[in-house]
């Protein structure tokens, strides 16, 4: 039946569907951090509303897409509520990040790993394994330059994957994920450690249930 439900095609029925034309229906969680007050961060793409700790703070403009989320490195974070357990199969998350240092984590699972962070040299690398015994997956990829960068991880049921600035800059073959069903944490690890949080600011993080390419 036509949008308008009167069986008829018309102008209003095409507005209605150009609305929903470029809808990622991939994405599982969105927090755009486009909010100008409250401890609120929504999820646009679903009910995965996260809530802001320490002294978080919205920064209204210089976002890498509109606002973004200010954080000092000092016990500021955002918790959200599980998204999924990464054992499921294949996913992928992304965000936008300015600043940090090494030892920050961008993203972590309570309970689990820390899914995006620096090592100790500022580069991108995750801690998403198959088993305690496997080795963390890193680049030498470094992002602490106070430019904006858009970091990613894939993991596509045959392989780990890195991205910075939509390249590839690590790999390896890994056919699963130590399975985990605690909540999120970003701008800190996954336990909360001092040197864990954030210095910097977080933008427009997605989390898509199959792998997916920048």
């Amino acid at each position: 039946m036509p949008f308008g439900g009167d069986g008829i095609v018309d102008v209003q029925d095409l507005v209605a569907l150009s609305e929903h034309l470029f809808e990622d229906y991939r994405i599982i969680a969105h927090w755009m951090l486009d909010e100008t007050e409250g401890d609120v961060a929504y999820d646009s793409a679903a009910t995965h509303d996260a809530v802001l700790m320490g002294n978080a703070f919205w920064q209204p403009e210089g976002g890498q897409s509109g606002g973004a989320l200010q954080l000092d490195g000092a016990g500021d974070y955002v918790q959200t509520p599980n998204v999924l357990n990464p054992a499921d199969g294949a996913f992928s998350v992304f965000a936008w990040v300015q600043g940090g240092a090494p030892g920050q984590v961008i993203l972590s699972q309570v309970d689990g790993e820390n899914w995006l962070m620096l090592d100790a040299q500022g580069s991108l690398k995750t801690t998403l394994k198959g088993s305690r015994r496997d080795p963390d997956l890193g680049s030498t990829a470094a992002i602490t330059d106070d430019a904006w960068h858009r970091v990613g991880f894939t993991m596509d049921g045959k392989n780990r994957i890195l991205y910075l600035d939509d390249s590839e800059v690590a790999r390896d073959s890994q056919t699963g994920l130590q399975e985990s069903q605690g909540d999120l944490y970003i701008g800190s690890g996954n336990n909360l450690g001092s040197g864990s949080f954030w210095s910097g600011m977080i933008d427009d993080v997605r989390i898509y249930d199959r792998a997916v390419a920048p």
